[in-house]
């Protein structure tokens, strides 16, 4: 029955730590475009093959993508505009 409690208590406390720590991330502006609309002008670029990741910090969006000839490409994209910086 102490397992029980013991395992319990770490899965609350586990869980609550992760709901903290995504307070206190930085969230897009209210005005700022849809995340799709952005990926989506990432993919009509020329050569696009796949999108790799994609990073937000205060500052925007980072998308990296591939292209067709497996060059990698890190674009930095205005949160609000939608606009590469």
């Amino acid at each position: 029955m102490s397992r029980f409690l013991l395992a319990t208590s770490v899965a609350v406390l586990l869980t609550s730590g992760s709901a903290f720590a995504a307070d206190e991330a930085p969230l897009p502006p209210p005005n700022a475009k849809k995340l799709s609309e952005i990926i989506a002008k990432v993919e009509q670029r020329d050569g696009f093959r796949y999108v790799k990741e994609v990073d937000w910090d205060k500052d925007g969006y980072t998308v990296t993508y591939y292209t067709a000839d497996k060059a990698k490409v890190e674009i930095d994209f205005d949160p609000v505009t939608a606009e590469p910086k």
